[in-house]
Order: structure tokens, then sequence, then C-alpha cells
């Protein structure tokens, strides 16, 4: 097969040299209420051919290499005084994946324990390429089948950050405790 990026012979999605050099994850940090940040690891244009994989077949290899990258490494170094657990965002699934399970799933370590299909929209509403406003006007009403819990959400892609404001105030709701979001990418930075 050919690496997505330089089109070199591959037995990976994306070779281990654009790995090295397209991919080494940086720590970005985003407030988006007092006291409640986000944290992603690239910025959107780093990284815009690859987060748009999820619309296809081999999104999902995509994806795991990115969280091997990026979410794993953040997990062995995270620590908490108690378990937490990691939430994707409105896991749902194109072409038989869910992007943010499988983000999720790079997360599982000694401290951090993924969950899934916890955090679904119960109506479908497309944010792709729509402004802050038509985002307000929209919200996904988030069914959170999970309470009492500290929780780590987990996303794709930060823009407005609406939706992951109106995840964190439904798991809220929920009397769960959340510390604070993991994005692969921001597109604001």
């Amino acid at each position: 097969m050919k690496c997505l990026s330089c089109e070199t012979f591959s037995l990976n999605i994306i070779c281990k040299t654009c790995q090295e050099k397209l991919l080494r994850p940086s720590f970005h940090k985003r407030e988006l209420a007092d006291g409640f940040y986000n944290y992603s690891f690239y910025s959107f244009t780093e990284i815009e051919e690859f987060l748009t994989s999820k619309y296809y077949f081999h999104g999902d290899r995509v994806f795991n290499t990115l969280g091997k990258l990026s979410f794993k490494k953040f997990a062995q170094n995270f620590e908490f005084e108690q378990l937490v657990y990691s939430i994707g965002i409105d896991e749902h699934t194109r072409h038989e994946f869910s992007q943010t399970a499988i983000l999720s799933k790079h997360l599982k370590s000694k401290y951090i324990k993924p969950l899934y299909g916890k955090c679904k929209a119960t109506n479908i509403v497309k944010y792709a390429g729509k402004d802050l406003e038509f985002r307000k006007k929209n919200k996904r009403k988030f069914d959170i089948k999970v309470s009492n819990k500290s929780i780590i959400l987990v996303d794709d892609l930060i823009t407005t950050g609406t939706t992951i404001l109106e995840a964190k105030k439904a798991c809220e709701e929920k009397n769960n405790q959340v510390l604070f979001c993991l994005t692969l990418a921001d597109a604001k930075i």
C-alpha cells in the first residue's frame, strides 16, 4: 500500500517517516468556559487531510495512527487521584467506525478507562461549515448514559467549542464532573 501523505510504499497507512516528520504532536490549550479547557495536539491545517479520512473506509486506520501518536502518549503521562472515564462526543459510526471511540480507546491507562456509546446526540445536525450562530440555534441535544463519574470528553476537532460545551453541560446534568476535553486538532490555531 502507499502512504497517504508521501505515496511511498509502506505497510502503514501513514509511513513511519511521515509520522515522525509531519505528525509530531504539540500541545495546545484553549479556555472554553471559566476554568474549563480543551487540549489539542495539532492545528487543523497540520492534519486536515488526515481528519477528512473519517468520511472514507480507511479512516479507522488513520485515526488509529493519530490516536497512538497523540492520545496514547498523553495517557502514558496522565495521573489522577482516582479513575477517570473518557467519553467520545457523539459516537456514531461512519464506514463502520467512530473516530471519537477510536481516540478514546487510546486513552486507556491505569488512570483512564474509556466508556463507549455514552454521549450521543438525539438529533442529527451537521455542523460542518456552519457558523457559531447556526450552531447555537441548532443544539445537538445529547443523551448521556453515565452518571457520578469524573470524565474527559473526546472529540476529533474543535472549531467554535459549542459541541464540547453542550456535551459538558449534558454530562454535568447527570452529576458528572467534566475535567477537560481532548481533541486531535484545533481549527483556531
